[in-house]
């Protein structure tokens, strides 16, 4: 599934981040493929917020439809 389905407290494995710009832009907030991360809130028509390591980071729904996931 893309990031962009998942439900709040969900815990996520990120397995692909296709697009090199984005890979780029992901691994600066520390997110790469292969990490773990939790689903903190959906809001609805606007951002996926994930957690990971006490930090939270917003992603844009365009952004979140292009990584794939894998709930644990």
């Amino acid at each position: 599934m893309t990031l962009d389905k998942a439900k709040k407290g969900q815990i996520l494995k990120i397995l692909s981040i296709p697009d090199a710009k984005i890979k780029a832009q992901a691994i600066r907030f520390g997110i790469s493929e292969g990490e773990m991360v939790i689903c903190s809130e959906v809001i609805p028509l606007g951002p996926v917020i994930i957690r990971k390591n006490n930090q939270e980071i917003a992603l844009g729904r365009n952004l979140a439809k292009q990584i794939t996931v894998i709930s644990n």
